[in-house]
């Protein structure tokens, strides 16, 4: 899918999805920088990048797309796959003995717009899951061997990564005062009814833990926004309903349990979420 094409699906998104009548254009932008994850970076999602090959950092990922709608003057996307908050600030070693520097180095006086997609990877939370999860299904399909397994500690450690969030954005204000800077949260990966365990093997009770888990994430991001006071939160959970990795005929933003290395890591998102994630976060400038 080229670049024109997404562009094309996102602005089809962007009109379906509601604006209010007072909704103003978004302004022009002059410098936009990206800061993130994977969910931000887009591993596997053609085409990718290799600077460093190890980010999984995509020219198709939502900021590429988004950029390329606002055609923002100056672009600098320096998300990676496997940051946390502490990359913001200390350089992330990658794969294939590769170096991302410090994200927070890319601000300016200058920039006009930061999305900050970030907090997933705080305390393992999301490789916790996935890595655990679908190996305890066998025990109890019907039941909730995940939830029972982390017994609220999953919920413990969200609890602490809003401080962290709201240090990043502290920090992106001192370095980029001008700037608008958009938090931006997770979209979902279980769906809200039905089970689908050929692409997303959990047991059918730790579906709804799953959404809670992700839920209480989201939160604790909006929560942070709210706290710093200046920094937007963009919603993306509620918007993905119906697109989830159970979702059929084409709709999935994210990918199932199979890694494809030609289309989307496991559990992340595809082009066509990049591309909702993108008209989504659109919306939310307007």
């Amino acid at each position: 899918m080229r670049i024109t094409r997404l562009l094309a699906v996102v602005f089809s998104a962007a009109i379906l999805l509601p604006v209010p009548a007072t909704a103003a254009s978004a302004a022009p932008i002059g410098s936009y920088v990206a800061l993130g994850d994977s969910y931000t970076s887009g591993p596997f999602v053609p085409v990718q990048r290799l600077d460093p090959l190890g980010c999984g950092r995509s020219t198709a990922n939502y900021p590429s797309v988004l950029a390329a709608a606002l055609r923002a003057g100056r672009f600098t996307d320096v998300s990676c796959a496997g940051a946390d908050t502490t990359n913001m600030t200390r350089p992330q070693g990658v794969p294939f003995n590769g170096t991302n520097p410090p994200q927070l180095g890319a601000l300016r006086i200058d920039t006009d717009l930061v999305t900050l997609g970030i907090g997933g990877n705080d305390y393992g939370v999301f490789s916790s899951l996935t890595s655990t999860c679908p190996g305890l299904r066998a025990s109890d399909p019907t039941g909730n061997p995940c939830e029972r397994h982390f017994d609220g500690s999953v919920t413990s450690a969200i609890d602490n990564i809003g401080p962290r969030v709201e240090a990043v954005l502290a920090a992106i204000h001192e370095r980029a005062p001008r700037a608008r800077v958009l938090l931006v949260g997770y979209p979902r990966i279980a769906p809200d009814k039905g089970y689908c365990p050929d692409v997303l093997p959990f047991a059918d009770g730790d579906y709804a833990w799953l959404n809670s888990v992700e839920e209480a994430l989201n939160r604790t991001l909006a929560d942070a926004a709210d706290a710093d006071g200046k920094a937007e939160f963009v919603d993306t959970f509620g918007p993905s309903r119906g697109h989830d990795a159970c979702a059929r005929g084409g709709s999935a933003w994210i990918n199932g349990k199979d890694q494809n290395v030609f289309e989307a890591a496991a559990y992340h998102p595809l082009k066509t979420g990049m591309a909702g994630i993108a008209a989504v976060v659109l919306k939310a400038l307007r």
